[in-house]
């Protein structure tokens, strides 16, 4: 992360776009092959999808969409987890500081994301 984005992040859209950059960065050092461009094409999609969806569930139509639109950026998110996690696995040449923090954030973020959800259906229940 850059200097001017090493404030505490309490705003979840600034937080997923951190995030989204981050695994931009990490992808920049995968090889240039088959894996390497299908891990990149694939973590690229999955790995910014949940703050562009962040943002569609902060204009959410009714409580109902809210809970499907932040459903959306939770399935991203896991699945970036799993790329991130064969990264891993798959011992590429990559900055592993970068890979660890990737990894504690990609949990932190899901955590957040499925209690909100389980809020957002207590709440819907009311």
């Amino acid at each position: 992360m850059s200097g001017i984005t090493e404030y505490k992040r309490v705003n979840l859209e600034d937080r997923l776009i951190d995030f989204s950059l981050s695994v931009v960065k990490l992808l920049g050092k995968l090889p240039n092959n088959n894996i390497g461009r299908y891990l990149s094409d694939q973590l690229t999609r999955s790995g910014t999808s949940p703050a562009f969806n962040y943002g569609e569930a902060q204009s959410a139509e009714s409580a109902k969409d809210f809970i499907h639109k932040m459903g959306i950026c939770l399935k991203e998110l896991r699945e970036t987890r799993v790329g991130i996690k064969y990264i891993d696995r798959g011992k590429f040449d990559v900055d592993l500081k970068l890979l660890v923090f990737l990894l504690e954030e990609s949990n932190e973020l899901i955590a957040i994301f499925v209690k909100s959800i389980q809020t957002a259906k207590k709440n819907l229940k009311k």
